[in-house]
């Protein structure tokens, strides 16, 4: 056997300690993969609705809400 290739047997711990675990490597690359697939295909795809747009930073129009509201977020029960 050829000893003179084999690393000393600290550096090689230390080497395994510093590396994440082969499975949590495969688990990022494997989501980066489904990411960037999801990322491409929806780029080709184009929006999901077209005509909705955002409202401005201040809420809809007064007329937007339902009489009576739902009780969250316009200050009922309070």
């Amino acid at each position: 056997m050829d000893d003179s290739r084999q690393a000393a047997p600290g550096v090689e711990a230390a080497l395994r300690k510093a590396l994440p675990p082969p499975a949590l490597c495969g688990f990022l690359l494997l989501l980066a993969l489904v990411f960037a697939g999801s990322y491409t295909v929806g780029g080709l795809v184009g929006p999901v609705a077209p005509g909705m747009h955002t409202t401005p930073s201040g809420g809809g129009a007064d007329g937007d809400r339902a009489p009576g509201g739902t009780g969250h977020g316009d200050g009922a029960g309070h």
